[in-house]
């Protein structure tokens, strides 16, 4: 399962960020994750639950705000949500579509003391 190295990734992240920024406690950190990241979101609460133990994120709250995928057609030009990689234009049916958004994972905010 790998949300549990991304979690761990997340609280070292946060808590060197902390670190270096003089705090001790982290409150809560927020994270953006794409629809099409490939990463189960209740699986990534559960995995970093284990990974903040014992760390200046042992308290945190994590709040995980879901990225919808976008896609975009090359052929009309219209941008459209998108659940798949693998989609047509819902306009055209065009099949050259380029993902333009919901890919990744990003730490937006750390809340610290």
């Amino acid at each position: 399962m790998h949300e549990m190295s991304l979690a761990i990734n997340i609280v070292e992240i946060a808590c060197q960020t902390a670190d270096q920024n003089g705090a001790v406690k982290i409150n809560s950190i927020e994270v953006e994750v794409g629809k099409l990241a490939g990463v189960l979101e209740d699986s990534l609460s559960f995995c970093f639950k284990a990974a903040q133990n014992k760390t200046a994120a042992e308290n945190a709250q994590l709040e995980i705000i879901s990225i919808p995928g976008k896609g975009h057609c090359k052929t009309c030009n219209i941008s459209f949500n998108t659940e798949s990689f693998f989609t047509l234009c819902p306009n055209c049916k065009g099949i050259s579509i380029e993902i333009i958004d919901g890919k990744d994972l990003k730490i937006r905010a750390i809340n610290v003391d």
